[in-house]
């Protein structure tokens, strides 16, 4: 039966949301930004995974003391590629930031190693989230948003 189904919702039906010990082999304590290893923050973190082994993760930065304070907040692990709003994220690793503006969140995007800026993109307030997460990413079956407390920006799979 499912090789009746297109090959898109396929793939998009197998991602399912990550356990806390997937991601805890996922996460690591220090992530590699720039020139140096920042904390993170496991309670805050989250992902996706096709149950393949592959994975799109986060979770939040710990920045007090570094030279990312203010400019990232979020740390990403992509193994499968991603589209978020214009930008594409190939397998790798990301860093984010945001702004607040009015009604929405301008989230800024970059290489993790680099810190190579790569776009951004505007997160909005989303009425149908009840609940506030420091960071959550819903599987794309659900939602396909990320969460940045009560806004959201969509990403797609990329086949």
């Amino acid at each position: 039966m499912l090789s009746l189904l297109p090959l898109g919702a396929q793939e998009k039906s197998g991602w399912r949301e990550a356990s806390p010990s997937e991601l805890k082999t996922l996460i690591p304590a220090r992530a590699p930004v720039e020139k140096e290893r920042i904390e993170t923050e496991f309670r805050t973190a989250s992902g996706i995974t096709d149950g393949s082994h592959r994975f799109i993760a986060g979770v939040v930065l710990i920045t007090a003391g570094y030279s990312a304070e203010g400019k990232y907040s979020h740390f990403v692990i992509v193994q499968a590629p991603i589209k978020v709003g214009d930008i594409a994220l190939s397998p790798g690793q990301y860093v984010f930031g945001w702004t607040h503006k009015e009604d929405l969140l301008t989230v800024k995007f970059y290489e993790a190693a680099t810190g190579k800026p790569l776009g951004s993109v505007d997160a909005t307030l989303n009425p149908t989230i009840k609940s506030v997460a420091s960071f959550r990413i819903w599987p794309p079956n659900e939602k396909s948003v990320m969460q940045i407390g009560r806004f959201t920006f969509p990403y797609q799979l990329v086949p």
